[in-house]
């Protein structure tokens, strides 16, 4: 699989980005002049209500050569989708148990397109509402072929695992690869392409809010994911006449619109609103030097706040290569039960708590409040084992989506084949070694 990127980025995080395909395509001094330069119409996307503090305020001007009204209705999709957004007892069932599936399966039809090959795997709340998140993974064979895909529902924190992702957005094209991570947030359109032939990933939808970098606190100014690494696409436009679907999901639904012209016909735009990507490589990693297992929560790459200080909706934790130096300490992840949702997904390699089972395209779920750990062999391995500075997860790459809310699953994630009904195994050969009359 070729790393390479021909596509040219803006960097930093959050900033108010300007870019033109055509020289003076953006107006000066003004967002609506009466009549645009080069006959472009003016037309604004916003992500946050336009009295949100200006701190807070996001949106973009777009400069097109066709308002996106331009469509014929939307109508129902007429293919079966497996996607959620109303997470109830009507679509989904809640269970405590520890899941995991083994990598989820490709399809072996040659036309599984992007929006065709997402299934839901679950969530909590209801899209309608503004409130909750949904887990989808995607397995796809196809590039998208005239068809664009929007969210009115949240945004699209998107994790290639097997192969990469060229997508083309209203906002000019960018490449994802494995071990990189695109976002494409509320009302962005996008198509999706694929280079390198099927492809699978994760991906992580949060109905309120949008991500952010996590607050540094006493760690400082510099640190974990750096603003100057994210990189957010430069304008290219197309000008065609040809027929285009527009595909939206709205409320967990999905619905179609025809157009009879390309939706990526934007020659420039500016704001603060825009889809960026981030390779997972320059993360700067922060851990104990003396002993004890950090919180996992070191590791967050972005997180979208709730309304309670200091609780996500959703984190975007890595566990990325790194040196492990502590002394008299149990070195994996400890035993625990915790009062956020826990789904990992893993990118490449053997996650460290694991050994053999949680593979890569593969997930598992640990549920609020429901015990989790390293396995067996793991914890036989780390208690033995001299404690000399080393490396950890060295080829190896695994995340996790963490939530304040309790997720349900869809029945697709219930009964997938990939289930592995075993998992519970892994942690009933820990051995019992208490002894009490000996310290």
């Amino acid at each position: 699989m070729s790393t390479s990127d021909q596509y040219i980025y803006q960097s930093g995080f959050g900033n108010h980005f300007s870019s033109e395909a055509l020289p003076g395509a953006l107006p000066v001094g003004q967002n609506t002049p009466q009549v645009c330069p080069y006959g472009l119409y003016a037309e604004q996307l916003s992500g946050t209500a336009f009295t949100v503090a200006r701190s807070s305020n996001q949106r973009t001007w777009f400069y097109r050569i066709r308002p996106s009204v331009m469509h014929r209705p939307f109508e129902p999709y007429n293919k079966e989708s497996h996607m959620v957004g109303t997470f109830d007892t009507r679509t989904t069932e809640p269970t405590p148990t520890q899941i995991r599936w083994l990598p989820f399966v490709i399809p072996n039809t040659e036309h599984v397109d992007f929006i065709d090959g997402l299934h839901t795997i679950g969530g909590a709340g209801d899209a309608a509402l503004k409130s909750g998140l949904a887990v989808h993974i995607y397995a796809a064979t196809a590039s998208m072929n005239k068809r664009a895909f929007s969210s009115s529902d949240g945004d699209f924190l998107i994790v290639p695992q097997q192969g990469r992702l060229d997508i083309t957005t209203e906002f000019g094209p960018l490449i994802v690869a494995p071990n990189e991570i695109a976002v494409i947030q509320r009302g962005m359109r996008f198509s999706v392409a694929l280079p390198d032939g099927p492809s699978r990933g994760y991906m992580l939808e949060v109905f309120e809010s949008h991500f952010e970098l996590p607050d540094l606190g006493p760690i400082g100014a510099n640190g974990l994911a750096n603003p100057r690494d994210f990189k957010t696409p430069t304008a290219k436009y197309e000008h065609t006449n040809d027929e285009w679907h527009i595909v939206n999901k709205y409320q967990g639904e999905l619905f179609v619109a025809a157009q009879d012209h390309s939706p990526y016909d934007v020659v420039a735009w500016h704001g603060n609103y825009a889809p960026y990507k981030y390779d997972l490589a320059n993360f700067a990693v922060i851990n104990s030097v003396s002993f004890d297992h950090v919180d996992p929560s070191i590791f967050t790459v972005l997180t979208c706040k709730s309304a309670q200080p200091g609780t996500a909706v959703a984190d975007f934790v890595i566990f990325p290569p790194r040196f492990e130096v502590q002394q008299h300490t149990f070195r994996p992840p400890y035993f625990h039960r915790n009062c956020m949702s826990e789904f990992m997904g893993l990118i490449r390699g053997e996650y460290e708590a694991k050994q053999g089972g949680f593979l890569p395209g593969g997930a598992s779920l640990h549920s609020m409040m429901t015990p989790h750990g390293p396995d067996s062999q793991t914890v036989e391995r780390a208690t033995k084992r001299d404690l000399l500075p080393g490396r950890v997860a060295d080829n190896t790459q695994s995340f996790m989506f963490e939530s304040m809310f309790q997720l349900r699953l869809t029945k697709w994630a219930i009964e997938n084949q990939q289930r592995d009904h075993d998992y519970y195994k892994a942690w009933q050969s820990i051995p019992v070694t208490f002894n009490p009359n000996q310290i």
